[in-house]
């Protein structure tokens, strides 16, 4: 069973690689579900990690109908991606009618030609999942993330099977969305997914000795906590499997 933590900062990325992590994947903004990275943490994380670095290519928040502007955006990040060494990028281009874009995704499969290609829970938005399917693996995506079109994978585990069963080793199914190691060995002898992807997230203090009453964002406590992954969450899902 592959591993695949999501990491936004390189703090997390080397946690999670000593944590025995089995694939990065490189975002900016966990928290709205991870946006694209920044050139710098792209080349740190890929310099200074020996395992496999997936660039999110996810240029703002909200939905995954993309116009013309953004499109190009995403294509110019995954050359950017590309040389800089990542092994993969993460995308994901739906239609106005919650269908896959095949045309768009075309775009950026070719722009990532020779890199892996994992298209990620925009999947769970689709309307008819199983065409949604069949038209990744005719795109040539290496992987598929998704929940299940759940909010969890928990919840979407009978579809996480029928999708699994469907997929015939064509493409790899990755579970994400509330994986940890108090579900992940059920999630996975249930539905058989070929891999699991989660954030193991937690945080430590701000090491700050000077105090001041300024307030960064609309939270005075996340300006004392820094985000980071879980090593020992990470190193008990190693231990499952």
């Amino acid at each position: 069973m592959k591993i695949e933590i999501c990491i936004d900062n390189i703090e997390s990325a080397l946690i999670a690689q000593k944590a025995g992590a089995d694939r990065l994947e490189l975002c900016s903004s966990l928290s709205v579900g991870g946006l694209t990275p920044s050139y710098s943490l792209i080349k740190s994380a890929v310099n200074l990690c020996h395992i496999p670095c997936y660039v999110m290519i996810r240029p703002r928040a909200g939905d995954f109908l993309f116009n013309a502007h953004e499109i190009e955006m995403m294509e110019q990040d995954i050359y950017v991606a590309k040389e800089l060494g990542a092994q993969g990028v993460v995308i994901g281009v739906l239609t106005p009618y919650a269908e896959i874009d095949v045309v768009n995704c075309q775009r950026l499969v070719k722009a990532a030609d020779g890199i892996g290609i994992t298209f990620h829970r925009a999947f769970d938005l689709c309307a008819d999942p199983y065409k949604g399917l069949e038209q990744l693996i005719e795109l040539g995506c290496e992987r598929l993330l998704s929940s299940g079109q759940q909010s969890n994978a928990v919840e979407g585990k009978t579809l996480l099977a029928q999708l699994v069963k469907q997929a015939e080793g064509r493409i790899k199914i990755m579970a994400g969305a509330g994986v940890n190691p108090d579900n992940a060995k059920e999630l996975a002898e249930v539905t058989k997914v070929d891999e699991l992807h989660l954030s193991a997230k937690t945080y430590r203090s701000s090491q700050m000795i000077s105090k001041n009453n300024a307030v960064m964002g609309s939270r005075a406590e996340d300006d004392s906590h820094i985000w980071v992954c879980d090593a020992e969450q990470i190193k008990k899902m190693k231990q499952l499997f």
